[in-house]
């Protein structure tokens, strides 16, 4: 791995712009969360494609898209943040979270799988948690059954899924993310299989602009708070958020929401667990939270130093 940029902070976050040994340009981040120090909880943002072909509206990662990174690719970036703390490859933290989660839906990698299951092997991390965040496009299927096969084989209660839903009114839902995906009542049907006794809560965020429709009766209906917890995170403040011209609903100052409690209030009134996440306001200067934030920074020949600012 050729490092090409690197920028943050020790103590929050370093966001690597790296070009592999198929000389592929890829983005990969390691951060903290702070006042939990790196023995703790140590996190990897892994990118699987080169750019991402679905274009979602607040997602600087759309747009660019060539192909697909090896399992090797997506091993290079790990290996490159593991060995610059542990040479000996030994991870003592507490929570060792790798997030496939950078660039591209991993979902459309079959590679990503590749990777999961050489993970437990590769290092040794008591604390290993992988994580992955889709949108479930249609024609994935064979993905997910291979995922729950891996998950059940070397992750059972040690794996985070996510999916990306934004909004409940599915036209508007559309728009958000334009590809074809599956319904919600599809990703209910298979949260019922993937989440067992001991497995974490299947995830569905929601990225709240101040414009988007969200009513708790769709979620109520559809999912079972056993298996599923709800998280708000804001608008994050990129370039495709600004230029599409969303809000977040989100006041990051105050933890609170503006036009949504509403929904969060009766989600939790029906047992749901909702989850207000609001990472550091530095991560927005550092990008760490943001995808392709370099490669856009790079495009637009900005001083990586600018960073993002929520208005």
């Amino acid at each position: 791995m050729k490092i090409i940029k690197k920028i943050g902070k020790e103590e929050i976050a370093y966001v690597y712009l790296g070009e592999t040994s198929r000389g592929n340009l890829v983005e990969f981040v390691e951060s903290v969360q702070p006042p939990i120090p790196r023995e703790e909880k140590w996190v990897l943002i892994v990118s699987t494609l080169v750019g991402c072909p679905i274009g979602c509206l607040m997602c600087d990662a759309g747009g660019f898209y060539k192909g697909k990174l090896s399992s090797s690719e997506i091993f290079e970036q790990i290996d490159y943040l593991v060995k610059s703390r542990y040479q000996d490859k030994k991870i003592p933290a507490k929570k060792f979270k790798i997030q496939f989660a950078r660039m591209g839906e991993p979902s459309l990698n079959e590679s990503v799988i590749e990777v999961l299951e050489e993970l437990p092997a590769r290092y040794h991390a008591p604390g290993l948690l992988p994580s992955l965040s889709t949108v479930a496009p249609k024609g994935t299927d064979a993905f997910f059954e291979k995922l729950l096969s891996i998950k059940r084989k070397h992750y059972t209660g040690r794996f985070q899924l996510q999916f990306s839903i934004h909004s409940t009114d599915e036209k508007e839902r559309d728009r958000i993310i334009p590809v074809r995906k599956w319904s919600l009542e599809k990703i209910a049907e298979y949260g019922e299989e993937f989440v067992e006794e001991t497995d974490r809560k299947i995830t569905l965020n929601f990225a709240v602009a101040q414009s988007y429709s969200l009513d708790a009766k769709v979620i109520i209906d559809r999912f079972d708070p056993r298996k599923f917890l709800v998280k708000i995170t804001p608008v994050n403040p990129t370039y495709r958020s600004k230029e599409n011209k969303l809000k977040s609903d989100v006041d990051v100052e105050r933890h609170s929401l503006m036009n949504h409690q509403r929904f969060v209030d009766e989600l939790r009134k029906a047992g749901f667990e909702v989850i207000l996440s609001i990472g550091e306001l530095e991560e927005n200067k550092i990008g760490s939270n943001c995808g392709q934030y370099v490669q856009r920074h790079l495009i637009s020949e900005k001083r990586l130093e600018e960073g993002y600012e929520y208005v």
